[in-house]
């Protein structure tokens, strides 16, 4: 592409956590040279045997410096730290002119780098894991069907549903195992969501009391609001001849949640900092994901588009997915699809500056078709 800096064909994978999988090992597959940089040498080494890669990817120490020394112009560096370290790597990344991907969301420290990465010819690839990620493709992909549809200028009202929850296979008494930071997951809880009903926006200062039921698949789920939905309705591009009715992004829990953690909510909302992050560490403690636990992820994504002439066009993508003693369900679902897009860096088809995910419904229809190639199973429902 032109103005941007070619590919080297070197990865640099940072950071060897929960959500890093089989993505991994695909990028071992396809790129000329992998790294794995951990906290030392030896637990990338371990990292990488307990992956079954030892010798498809080189160990490497992330001792101050290193990183920024190693990478060459061209290099892809793939983020798996904790979102605040993301800024730091995107800046060493654009002065070193090394391209760069995550699965988080487009934070506001990485966005002030972007401006300077598009004039450097990087690629930023941010909000291409499961949600963010996969959600999003389906989401593109859902509202290019329905413009093909129905119209780009033919008047209409839209309902728009995103929930995804990594959740136990098996669900305990308590319906969660904690799976990654439990400060992270009540603090989470401790965030208002706003988002859209009925034409209005709404904000749920807690957003567990806006929990309901969800069907999925014959099976009944609880269902809640995340973070601020408002702003994906621009991002999502929908057509100006479209009004939007209900637009929510949230998150997916067992059935009977709701009523579990009714002692954990009357902590979150009577405690300070200090009392939740104690809570955080007893309930990590008393319900901890252990190696025998299976792990289960669920994505659905639901378009409905009524243009009061008849039947409403509808249509639902419907990601369910376990995971097995090789991998657990969401480091297949997180480290898939940012391996492709990683591997959309390397082959020269994303142009430089910030993407996230695949941003239309042409490519996200190929990012799709590539990740059920790869093995990774969703189902599709359409209305009318």
């Amino acid at each position: 592409m032109t103005g941007r800096v070619p590919a080297s064909g070197t990865v640099h994978w940072i950071g060897a956590g929960l959500s890093t999988g089989s993505g991994l090992a695909g990028l071992c597959r396809t790129a000329g040279r992998v790294l794995l940089w951990h906290r030392t040498e030896d637990r990338a080494a371990e990292a990488l045997a307990g992956l079954g890669l030892t010798g498809l990817a080189e160990p490497r120490a992330l001792a101050p410096g290193a990183l920024g020394a190693a990478l060459e112009p061209g290099d892809a560096v793939v983020s798996m730290l904790p979102a605040p370290e993301h800024a730091g790597l995107l800046a060493a990344c654009v002065r070193a002119g090394a391209h760069f991907a995550c699965s988080s969301y487009a934070s506001p420290e990485l966005l002030a780098h972007a401006e300077a990465a598009q004039a450097a010819g990087v690629v930023v690839l941010t909000e291409t894991g499961l949600d963010p990620g996969i959600d999003h493709l389906f989401a593109h992909s859902l509202i290019a069907r329905a413009r093909a549809r129905i119209g780009e200028h033919t008047p209409a009202a839209y309902r728009l549903h995103s929930y995804c929850g990594g959740v136990p296979a098996v669900p305990d008494d308590f319906r969660y195992r904690f799976s990654w930071a439990p400060l992270g997951v009540l603090n989470a809880l401790r965030t208002p969501a706003r988002y859209l009903e009925d034409g209005a926006e709404v904000t749920a200062g807690r957003p567990w009391e806006a929990t309901r039921p969800l069907r999925l698949g014959g099976e009944t789920f609880e269902a809640y609001p995340n973070r601020d939905s408002v702003p994906f309705l621009a991002q999502y591009g929908l057509p100006a001849a479209w009004t939007p009715r209900t637009f929510v992004r949230g998150t997916l829990r067992p059935d009977g949640w709701l009523r579990a953690w009714q002692p954990v909510f009357r902590e979150l909302t009577a405690g300070d900092d200090e009392r939740i992050a104690a809570l955080a560490r007893e309930l990590a403690a008393a319900h901890p994901a252990t190696e025998a636990d299976r792990d289960r992820v669920v994505l659905s994504v639901s378009l409905e588009v009524d243009t009061g002439g008849g039947r409403p066009w509808t249509g639902a993508y419907l990601l369910d997915t376990t995971g097995d003693a090789e991998e657990s369900a969401m480091a297949r679902s997180v480290s898939r699809p940012l391996a492709l897009g990683v591997r959309h860096i390397l082959d020269g088809s994303l142009p430089a500056g910030l993407h996230r995910a695949a941003g239309t419904g042409r490519r996200a229809d190929r990012w799709l078709t590539e990740l059920a190639g790869e093995g990774l199973e969703f189902s599709l429902v359409l209305g009318q």
